[in-house]
């Protein structure tokens, strides 16, 4: 098993500092998930799986040893629910294709803004989850073994809930998931980059210029990829 501990923990060095391969890897696959996204194509969502475990244990510093010593709760865990989410919007994206009847490589959706319902509901859940979640990330982080100031856990908790929201809203279809993005690399990319872990931090600030292309994408196709009257209330379901 030493072979797969090397693996595991093996670095390279950027201008003098010690970088995972693992995150380097998993950003990698993020990345080729986000473009998948964009595209539209059901293979976006296990591509992101497997960058997610990877990140995940970047992320979680107290279980799995990384050079910047340091645990991001909230980065760690999105991961997960990024996981559980990713399995909803795999499944879910299979299944539109299978109705429209459509071939591999076609487009698994056709993108639509949120109702007003929708929309409310998604920004109400996201403050809410950030009170909540920025005062259980600093009482985690708050003890013996690590701790941070308290805008630490509130931005962790911004990352954390927005990339939730961010992620079912893309499952959805909706074009709203580029905005939640921009609004979550706003804060992750100095988040990360002040927590020296500067590939996700790099990989987030292309994220940026992915996304608001992305946005574009999806936007045109929403005006001209016609939802019939009778199917709206199906793929919105």
């Amino acid at each position: 098993m030493n072979w797969l501990e090397t693996i595991f923990n093996a670095q390279l060095q950027v201008a003098g500092h010690p970088l995972l391969w693992r995150e380097v890897v998993g950003n990698v696959f993020g990345f080729a998930s986000a473009i998948g996204g964009m595209r539209r194509r059901v293979w976006a969502w296990p591509v992101g799986i497997i960058g997610n475990a990877l990140l995940f244990t970047v992320f979680f510093g107290v279980a799995f040893s990384n050079p910047q010593q340091e645990t991001l709760y909230g980065q760690a865990g999105r991961q997960v629910f990024f996981i559980i989410t990713s399995v909803y919007g795999w499944w879910r994206w299979q299944q539109l294709r299978s109705r429209a009847h459509a071939g591999e490589d076609s487009p698994a959706i056709t993108p639509r803004w949120a109702t007003v319902r929708e929309r409310t509901a998604y920004v109400g859940a996201w403050v809410a989850g950030v009170v909540v979640m920025q005062w259980v990330f600093a009482a985690i982080g708050s003890g013996p073994f690590w701790a941070a100031p308290r805008w630490y856990f509130w931005c962790d908790a911004w990352i954390f809930v927005g990339s939730m929201v961010a992620t079912y809203a893309m499952a959805r279809g909706w074009n709203d998931f580029w905005l939640a993005w921009i609004a979550v690399d706003l804060v992750g990319v100095p988040l990360l980059w002040h927590s020296r872990f500067y590939p996700s931090a790099v990989l987030y600030a292309v994220y940026g210029a992915l996304v608001l292309y992305g946005f574009f994408v999806w936007l045109k196709a929403s005006r001209t990829e016609a939802v019939p009257e009778r199917d709206l209330a199906e793929v919105s379901a």
